[in-house]
């Protein structure tokens, strides 16, 4: 309901038109979720949970405080999103190459590997990882979230469990390996890539690093 100002009666005692309230020119800009989104995840990405201010990510996503409480709830929401968009971008990159057909469990992993070192050397923020730069300078209040950023990097390796024992299925694997073991040390290495590209190492550096790792790949 508008509450107007009442307008004095002109002489004569004949009721003044009532002023329409003025209203503001043009619509006004329709507000992205996705390019926001985006927006928070390489700050995320970049900076570390803790580190990346509120007033930080409002000036970057050009919104107000309320604009991204309205929308995403809280910082610790929007957080949560921001990984959910970041391993869906992974998987949309990476998630087939480790099933695809023709290659063995080895070969798949290679090819997984060189693709990782090119994205985290290439990557101009240097940021590796967003599963481990997340938790760069803590989390804060939000320490909670570590078992979170933990769970994902479990599924990583899980998935990286299932391609060893695949291939032992397939016969190029040998079973005396523990998938387990060989799964996790995988997935620390990767990690541990992460530190790497952030201190500034190359793609070819990173690859490297990752070959001598899979020199620890047990024969067939």
């Amino acid at each position: 309901m508008e509450i107007g100002v009442a307008n004095p009666q002109p002489a004569g005692g004949e009721d003044a038109p009532a002023k329409k309230p003025s209203r503001p020119r043009g619509r006004p800009r329709a507000f992205d979720r996705e390019q926001a989104l985006e927006t928070a995840m390489q700050l995320f990405w970049s900076q570390g949970y803790e580190a990346t201010s509120l007033s930080e990510l409002t000036a970057a996503m050009g919104i107000a405080p309320p604009s991204l409480y309205a929308a995403f709830g809280s910082k610790e929401q929007l957080f949560r999103e921001s990984v959910q968009r970041y391993l869906q971008q992974f998987r949309s990159r990476h998630g087939g190459v480790l099933n695809a057909p023709g290659q063995t469990a080895r070969g798949s992993f290679e090819r997984l590997f060189a693709l990782i070192a090119e994205g985290f050397g290439g990557c101009q923020s240097r940021s590796g990882c967003m599963l481990v730069a997340a938790e760069v300078g803590g989390l804060g209040s939000a320490a909670h979230l570590r078992e979170e950023l933990a769970a994902h990097r479990r599924s990583i390796e899980a998935g990286f469990r299932a391609r060893i024992e695949q291939g032992q299925r397939e016969g190029d694997v040998t079973g005396a390996i523990d998938a387990a073991a060989l799964a996790k040390f995988l997935s620390a290495v990767v990690q541990g890539l992460s530190i790497q590209a952030r201190d500034g190492a190359t793609p070819t550096q990173l690859l490297e690093i990752l070959r001598t790792a899979l020199r620890a790949w047990p024969a067939s």
